[in-house]
């Protein structure tokens, strides 16, 4: 049976597995004293050869050889390849304790479940447990020696009371290869289905109840039988075992005590008993045996697990539970504190030490913060624009801002492209008006732009793309979401961007002016790959545009419109490819803008504005 001792180490003392030391049933000593004597017997032998039996020249060759195997036995990693080795074994003897099946779950639900007082309900209780205990002595007898040699035919299973002769012919009328321990669990739930036909079991969740402990307990068997089937590989046993005797066998001549007189280093002392050596080995190996005994715990060791005995226990304490205790009730009475709101069950003079510890309340509960610390503080008023700037892309105003700090080809034309996008909101507001976008906004926005002047940069045309809608050369409106941005500028950002207008403003009134008209003349810019496709620009920019009566009526008199540009003419424009198209357009100029969104500039003569006023 299993050596136990967890009483005698129940409270920490001086020395307190000291006594544990002299146990001899389950010890170290009664494992590994065979292999202990045989190492110490061969090192004797040894070590009187060298002494005795060997001339001079063949001593002088021995120290030699002793010296070389101590200097190369430390490369064999014995502690490194044992550690693994044993914590494998050892997690893996304790899941096949917990795999072992217990009836114990399926006995209560057995004894809550299936109903009848009478004979017929007290022979499907016994009859369902007794399966169940079959099924778990089946798969024992296959994986332990112990309940084999009790039981090692099934003549044997049938005289002990767990089948009877009848189920010992339907069960040997069944053929098959495989181990046949599943039957029993088979019958247990053809039987369960007659008892819920029958109205033994009141419903189908109680059914199910069953089953589900049913299968719960097919596993565990099901999990014992794979874990005596798969092993630990044995490469990795063959390596452990060659590295341990290896190593001592090296121990044998490496660590003889040579003769003093020849001066070795590290040989100053002559002893005949090895003790660190003998120490050593019996550590390692030592080690080695608790695997060797452990890898296994289905056998006849002294801390194998006692299978016998839980199958009588099992057994037992099963039928007892469905049978004698089934509807077997005390008398329901009131307990002694019926009347008491603060029951307080007594103590023995043993353990009145207990009630002088205060009751755990928190490791914060008794935690002292000065006075002029627990006062609350009012919090700061937190600013409505603070509040919705948290919702803005920051990032991308940052970005926007190192661009127009840089020197840009384009900053010429910003000033007109803004008057452009403020004359686009205006124009397509009556058709999709923005919610979000007030006339207070439009004539900040407004004077922002006449602000800036001809003075602008191409990331403030990248900020200007907040229309929901715009107006396509094919005609009519079509309801865009933000291409780039999904910000709207609070009154903070305003200011900011009007102080660095004008700070542009002046920088380049220093430099010159680049262009003393009025900015009638808004040139094209096209991305890196439109660049060559300059003459195909001027011939569309005589060309006249075909448009049905709805974009008519939507272009307004020297308003500038949005063209896209693209196969696709009925799909929402694509913001990398759009055309702003003004009046009184007569020259264009191509500058290379590396990725950035596209606006082309088309001319639109007076006749043409001519035209559209006779269509209206």
């Amino acid at each position: 049976m299993t050596v136990t001792y967890t009483a005698r180490v129940a409270n920490a003392r001086f020395c307190g597995f000291s006594k544990l030391l002299l146990a001899w049933k389950g010890s170290i000593y009664k494992v590994l004293y065979k292999e202990f004597l045989a190492f110490f017997a061969m090192y004797t032998a040894i070590s009187i050869s060298y002494r005795f039996l060997l001339v001079d020249v063949q001593k002088r060759y021995f120290e030699r050889l002793s010296i070389y195997c101590n200097n190369y036995a430390s490369l064999i990693p014995m502690s490194f390849v044992l550690g693994f080795y044993v914590t494998l074994i050892v997690n893996r003897w304790w899941n096949q304790y917990t795999s072992i099946p217990l009836p114990d779950r399926i006995m209560c639900t057995l004894s809550g479940g299936v109903q009848g007082g009478d004979e017929r309900g007290r022979l499907l209780r016994r009859t369902l447990m007794r399966y169940t205990s079959l099924s778990a002595i089946l798969i024992l007898r296959s994986v332990s020696t112990a309940v084999f040699k009790r039981f090692p035919t099934m003549d044997h299973v049938v005289e002990a009371g767990f089948m009877t002769r009848e189920e010992r012919k339907k069960f040997e009328s069944l053929h098959s290869r495989y181990n046949k321990y599943w039957v029993p669990c088979v019958w247990f739930i053809n039987l369960a289905a007659v008892a819920r036909c029958e109205g033994r079991v009141k419903d189908d969740h109680t059914y199910k109840l069953l089953i589900e402990e049913l299968n719960n307990f097919r596993g565990k068997c099901s999990m014992l039988f794979h874990y005596d089937m798969i092993s630990v590989p044995l490469v990795y046993t063959q390596v452990v075992t060659l590295a341990v005797y290896s190593f001592f066998l090296v121990c044998l001549i490496g660590r003889q005590f040579l003769d003093p007189s020849q001066g070795y280093p590290g040989h100053d002392l002559d002893l005949y008993v090895p003790v660190f050596t003998l120490l050593q080995f019996f550590f390692y190996a030592g080690w080695l045996k608790v695997a060797e005994q452990l890898i296994n715990p289905f056998g006849e060791d002294d801390d194998d697990f006692e299978t016998n005995w839980l199958i009588d226990r099992n057994f037992q304490v099963s039928m007892m539970a469905v049978d004698e205790m089934y509807g077997d009730l005390p008398k329901m009475e009131r307990d002694r504190y019926w009347n008491d709101s603060n029951p307080r069950p007594p103590y023995t003079a043993a353990t009145l030490f207990v009630l002088r510890k205060p009751s755990f309340q928190g490791s914060t509960f008794d935690m002292a913060i000065p006075k002029e610390e627990m006062h609350f503080q009012p919090l700061e008023e937190i600013a409505e624009n603070l509040e919705k700037s948290v919702k803005r892309n920051h990032n991308l105003g940052l970005f926007n801002r190192l661009l127009s700090s840089a020197p840009s080809p384009t900053g010429f034309m910003g000033g007109a492209l803004r008057r452009t996008s403020a004359q686009l909101q205006r124009l397509t507001r009556p058709v999709s008006p923005d919610p979000s976008f007030s006339d207070e906004e439009a004539e900040r926005e407004e004077s922002m732009t006449r602000s800036v002047g001809t003075v602008g940069s191409t990331p403030s045309v990248l900020g200007l793309d907040t229309t929901q809608s715009t107006i396509c050369s094919c005609g009519g409106f079509i309801n865009t979401h933000p291409a780039l941005l999904d910000v709207e500028f609070n009154k903070q950002e305003d200011e900011e961007d009007r102080e660095w207008s004008c700070f542009k403003n002046n920088e380049e009134e220093n430099k010159g002016a680049i262009f003393s008209e009025k900015e009638s003349l808004v040139p094209k810019i096209l991305p890196p790959t439109l660049q060559t496709s300059t003459g195909r620009n001027k011939q569309r920019q005589h060309q006249q545009p075909t448009t049905d009566r709805q974009s008519l009526l939507a272009l307004d008199q020297g308003k500038p419109h949005l063209h896209t540009s693209g196969p696709n003419k009925g799909t929402v424009p694509d913001i990398f490819s759009c055309q702003v198209m003004t009046p009184n357009t007569k020259a264009e100029s191509s500058v290379s803008l590396l990725t950035l969104p596209s606006l082309e500039v088309l001319a639109i003569s007076d006749d043409f504005e001519r035209e559209l006023m006779v269509a209206d």
